[in-house]
C-alpha cells in the first residue's frame, strides 16, 4: 500500500506519527463510453471558453463566481490557508462508540505509526478498546477540513471522515406523518421472521453478482474472438489524429480487424454435416449470436484493452 498523507494524532501533550492508507478499494470492472457504430473512444476534453484550447490539468486552477463575478483560486492560494498546511489528527473529545450515528461515516482510512511512536500508538488504540470509545478527530485532507472518528479495529487504529451535521438530510416524507396501526398479532410474526432469519454477520460469503457476471462475460467474448487489437484500431499509445484523413485509416483497421476475427471464427465452426444439421435444430443458439453483434462487441472489448494499457 502507498501512503496518502503523513502526520500525527495529537491529544493533549502526547503526539503519535502516523502515516495515512486508503482502507478500501474498488474492485468493479471499468467500462469505457464508446461510439456505437465503430467502436471509437468517446473522450472528454477539458476546453477552455475562451481560446478554446484544450488544458492540461497543471494549468488548471479553481474559482468561485458567484453569478456576477469570478475569483480565480491558484495552487499557492489554497495552500496559504493555515488549515490547509496542518498535518495534525487532533483529537477534540472521547464519545461513547454507540452515539455516532453509521449515516455519518464516509471514508476509512488505515494508520501506521512511525517506528519510534509504535508504544504511544500501542496505547491509545488499547485505550479506545478497553473504555468502548470514539476519538472525535478534526484534520485536514485534500484542501478539505474534515471531521473524524479514530477508533480501534483489531491491531489497528482505524479514522473515518465523517460528514457534517448540516450534510445529513431529514427524511421529510408525508406518510411518516400517518399514524400507521400495527397490531401485537402483525408485530409478533414479524419479530419470529426475524428470529428465523437471524444470522452473524459474514462479509465474505456474499459477492458482487454483477460484476461477476461481468467478467464472465468479457471472458466468454475473449474465447469466442469477439475482440480486436487496441494498436490496429486506435492507433499507437499517445498518438492524437492530426486531422479527419486519419479517421478513414481508423476505420479501414477496424473494418480489417472485424473481418479476420470473423473469418477465425467461421473456420473454427467449420464441422461435419451430421453437426451442421444438429445445429440447425438448436434455433436458440442462432438467435443468442443475433443479441451480441461481433462488430459492436469487438469495438467495445478494444477500448477496455486500450484502457488498460494507458492505466500502466
Amino acid at each position: 500500500m502507498r501512503a496518502l498523507w503523513k502526520g500525527a494524532i495529537t491529544f493533549g501533550l502526547v503526539n503519535v506519527p502516523i502515516k495515512l492508507y486508503a482502507a478500501t478499494e474498488d474492485h468493479d470492472v471499468g467500462l469505457h463510453q464508446v461510439h456505437d457504430a465503430d467502436g471509437g473512444r468517446i473522450r472528454y476534453e477539458r476546453r477552455c471558453e475562451v481560446c478554446g484550447k484544450v488544458v492540461e490539468y497543471a494549468h488548471i486552477d479553481k474559482a468561485y463566481a458567484d453569478g456576477k463575478t469570478t475569483v480565480v483560486l491558484t495552487e499557492d492560494d489554497l495552500k496559504s490557508l493555515p488549515e490547509e498546511r496542518s498535518k495534525e489528527i487532533e483529537v477534540v473529545e472521547f464519545v461513547p462508540s454507540e452515539q455516532i450515528d453509521p449515516i455519518m461515516f464516509d471514508r476509512s482510512y488505515f494508520l501506521e505509526p512511525e517506528k519510534p511512536a509504535g508504544k504511544a500508538y500501542a496505547l491509545l488504540r488499547r485505550a479506545l478498546e478497553e473504555t468502548d470509545r470514539t476519538a472525535v478527530v478534526q484534520f485536514s485532507l485534500r484542501q478539505k477540513t474534515r471531521l473524524g472518528a479514530l477508533r480501534s479495529r483489531g491491531k489497528v487504529l482505524m479514522l473515518q471522515s465523517l460528514l457534517w451535521d448540516d450534510e445529513v438530510r431529514e427524511a421529510d416524507f408525508s406518510i411518516l406523518k400517518e399514524d400507521v396501526g400495527v397490531s401485537p398479532q402483525e408485530l409478533k410474526m414479524a419479530s419470529s421472521l426475524i428470529d428465523n432469519m437471524a444470522a452473524d454477520f459474514t462479509p465474505d460469503k456474499f459477492s458482487d453478482e454483477y460484476q461477476d457476471q461481468l467478467r464472465q462475460l468479457i471472458a466468454a467474448k475473449l474465447e469466442k474472438g469477439d475482440a480486436v487489437d487496441t494498436a490496429a484500431t486506435f492507433g499507437e499509445e499517445g498518438e492524437e489524429q492530426a486531422d479527419r484523413g486519419e479517421v478513414v485509416d481508423l476505420m479501414e483497421a477496424l473494418r480489417r480487424s472485424v473481418e479476420q476475427n470473423r473469418a477465425a471464427r467461421k473456420a473454427a465452426e467449420t464441422k461435419p454435416s451430421a453437426k451442421k444439421a444438429a445445429a440447425k435444430k438448436a434455433p436458440a443458439k442462432k438467435s443468442a449470436a443475433k443479441k451480441a453483434p461481433a462488430r459492436k462487441a469487438s469495438a467495445k472489448k478494444a477500448t477496455t484493452a486500450k484502457s488498460a494499457k494507458k492505466a500502466s
